[in-house]
Parts: C-alpha cells; structure tokens; sequence
C-alpha cells in the first residue's frame, strides 16, 4: 500500500530533548552543592526516562525515599523548562518540509506524557503542523504495545500498514510491527552504548534524518 503518513518518536528522533534533561539534572546537583557530571553520562540514559536520568545523576538508592523525591523535582523543574534547548534534530526541518510537500501527514506517536509534549510541540512551532500527537494519557498500554499506534492510524483515518513509524528504541519498532505499519529505526537517537538499532527487525535502518528521504521515495513510488 502506498505510503500516506510518517509517524515520529518524540525523544530522541523528532527531536533533541535531552539538552533540556541535562540542564534539569545538572541544575538539581549545583542546588545541593555538588559538582556537575558528564553530559554525556545522563544523554545516555535519557530513553529510560525520569528514573534513569535520576540514577544517572545521583548516586542514591532506587528504593529511597530520598530517590522519589528526586524524582519528583526533576519532573517538576523539567515541566517548568522542558522546551528551553529543545530542537528539532539537524535535518528534520528539511524532512519535514518535504514530507508536507509530498502531501503527506506527520505526527507523533510518543510514551511522554502530554503535560511535557504539548507545550514543546507549541514551543517549536510543530503544533499545528502535526496531524496527530499521541501520549500516554490518550491510550490504557504505552508503546511496546501497538494500542499508541492504532490509535494515531485511526485519528488519521488510515489503514496502519500505510504509516511508517520512526523510532529510536527497540519498543518504537516492537509497537509499529505489532500494528501492521512499516517501521524505521534512526541511530542517532537516544541508544544505549551497548544497543543496536540493526537487531530491533525495523523495515529500514537510517543514520541521520534526511536518509529517510530515499525511504520515504521508494514508499511512495510503491502500491
């Protein structure tokens, strides 16, 4: 079936959120007196959500009550600032452009609540552009489940195996696959250093955005 729609992870393939968890993070160690860490030691984790940016941060036990009110803060802050250094991924704009240009739909389908997601859609702009945003406050399974995914194919109106599903997490793929679309894995995104976007079973493996415009060709040319 030709292809009518694009659908986007949020983090991590739409867009560069994690200066924004970093800033959050390292702006909690300078209140309490403390040095800041590597950059780099709180991005690699930023797939795993509040939790694990948490322990990336702080050497503090999980099962702590000092570890949830970490948690809490970091959530808090992160509301009040989760669209000050967030960016579109270089080359998105451009695959964007001639995703609208093919006459094609775009949207998200993401695990991040819509609290964090909206104001960042409106923020950059992308609010009104996209034809669909889904978060887990719309559906009862987050993605690995399809339920996500469903939902965003039948809010466009399209059979699932019409979309292509960009993600940058093995559960972005896992609930594309689940719900009959066709699947992308990216590889700059959020991957863990020991992880591999070649073993996720994704349709199509990608470097950098403006790849996926020779995917998106052969999608089109196709029915």
């Amino acid at each position: 079936m030709r292809l009518r729609a694009v659908l986007f992870d949020m983090d991590g393939t739409l867009l560069d959120t994690a200066p924004d968890f970093i800033a959050v993070a390292q702006a909690m160690r300078i209140a309490r007196g403390l040095e800041p860490v590597p950059d780099q030691q709180i991005r690699d984790v930023v797939s795993g959500g509040a939790r694990a940016m948490v322990l990336g941060a702080f050497d503090v036990d999980p099962m702590s009550e000092e570890f949830e009110a970490l948690r809490l803060e970091f959530l808090a802050r992160y509301q009040e600032h989760c669209a000050v250094h967030s960016r579109l991924y270089d080359g998105m704009a451009e695959l964007l452009d001639e995703i609208e240009r093919s006459n094609l739909r775009w949207g998200v389908v993401t695990n991040k609540p819509l609290r964090f997601a909206e104001p960042i859609m409106q923020q950059l702009g992308l609010a009104s552009r996209s034809a669909v945003l889904v978060c887990p406050d719309h559906v009862a399974n987050s993605k690995p489940d399809p339920e996500p995914m469903i939902l965003a194919c039948k809010q466009l109106d399209l059979d699932p195996s019409a979309v292509l599903f960009v993600g940058d997490d093995l559960r972005d793929i896992e609930s594309g696959r689940a719900a009959g679309s066709r699947t992308a894995a990216v590889r700059y995104g959020y991957i863990h250093p020991q992880d591999n976007p070649s073993n996720w079973g994704a349709d199509v493996v990608v470097d950098h955005p403006l790849d996926l415009r020779q995917v998106l060709d052969s999608a089109l040319c196709s029915c």
